[in-house]
Formats: C-alpha cells, sequence, structure tokens
C-alpha cells in the first residue's frame, strides 16, 4: 500500500548516437566581426495600439472597478459602524441595569 509506483520506462524509439567533433584550438579559429546584416538583434516587444473604441472600454472597465471597490469598502466600514453603535447601546443598557440593581441591594 505504501510503496512507491514508478512510471513505466520511456518507449520512444532512440536517437541516433551522437559523433563527438574534434576540438579546434582558438588560436586557430580567426576572429572576423560578422556584417551588420548577419548580427541578429533582438525582436522589439509588441506595442499595444489602443483604438478610441478600446481605450473607451478600458477607461469604463477601471471606473466600474473603483466603484465597485469603493461599495465593497463603503459596506465594510458601515458594517464596522453599525456594529460599534450595537456595542455602545449594549453597554449603556448593561450599566442602567447594574446601577438599579446596586441601588436595590
Amino acid at each position: 500500500m505504501f510503496t512507491p509506483k514508478y512510471p513505466t520506462p520511456d518507449t520512444a524509439p532512440a536517437t541516433a548516437p551522437v559523433t563527438p567533433q574534434t576540438a579546434v584550438p582558438a588560436a586557430a579559429v580567426p576572429t572576423v566581426p560578422a556584417p551588420a546584416s548577419v548580427v541578429q538583434t533582438a525582436p522589439a516587444r509588441p506595442t499595444v495600439q489602443l483604438t478610441p473604441s478600446s481605450a473607451l472600454a478600458l477607461a469604463a472597465g477601471g471606473g466600474a472597478v473603483v466603484l465597485v471597490v469603493g461599495a465593497v469598502l463603503v459596506s465594510m466600514l458601515l458594517a464596522v459602524a453599525i456594529t460599534a453603535v450595537s456595542v455602545a447601546l449594549v453597554a449603556v443598557v448593561l450599566k442602567s441595569l447594574l446601577k438599579d440593581l446596586n441601588k436595590h441591594i
């Protein structure tokens, strides 16, 4: 039950063996700079082009996110305020009850 279960070995066909290359001394290799047409540069990052309609949609989406986050934060603040008021009211009532209880004893 607790013995490991190993996957079956890969059944892919073996590739042809790689023949080792003979090493060429560094002094024998000429160091000629490559022509400018051969030098490869990193591809430029693609630019995002906003059309007026996509910019409007992006602004509307951002505004909607701000409104939703604001509504959630305001509702949480309101819940905390209501809880604080109710706890304060309970404290006043309990204080009044204990005061009356002490007067009658």
